[in-house]
């Protein structure tokens, strides 16, 4: 439980980062054909941090026996957590869609190897990532499609 408070702290804070630009800046992009709706955005990322902690939960259990992976993957786990929150800042903090393009796929990276570092430990646990790693794919697409239509 305290890793999926931690994750849904985390998204907290993003989101205070993001709302007043929501409402203002964001709605002032062109946006491509698929964009979700607004709505769509705090169920799928509340959804993935619950995934996320508990898939750091289901790690961080294993750490008296298999304590070098264990702690390896809750290294790139905390790497990618971070990474998340800075995404939010770049893009709707700072307004810059271009910077926030080169952090996400440093996000992405970062969540692959979780993935592949929980898998070694629990299967299940990197089999949480998998919706993340979608959804960060599909993020990362509209981004890119952000930044060339408003560049």
């Amino acid at each position: 439980m305290v890793m999926v408070a931690t994750c849904l702290a985390i998204g907290y804070l993003s989101s205070q980062v993001t709302q007043s630009s929501v409402d203002t800046w964001y709605p002032t992009l062109v946006k491509p054909f698929f964009t979700p709706p607004n709505w769509a955005f705090p169920v799928a990322w509340t959804a993935l941090y619950i995934f996320m902690g508990v898939a750091a939960g289901l790690v961080w259990s294993r750490i008296e026996v298999q304590e070098e992976t264990v702690k390896k993957g809750l290294k790139f786990f905390a790497i990618q957590l971070a990474l998340n929150a800075l995404w939010s800042y770049l893009f709707f903090g700072l307004k810059n869609p271009m910077l926030a393009l080169f952090e996400i796929i440093v996000l992405w990276l970062m969540i692959y190897e979780t993935y592949i570092q929980f898998k070694k430990v629990d299967k299940i646990a990197g089999y949480l990532f998998i919706p993340y790693l979608a959804w960060v794919t599909y993020a990362t697409a509209l981004n890119a499609a952000i930044f060339w239509l408003n560049r």
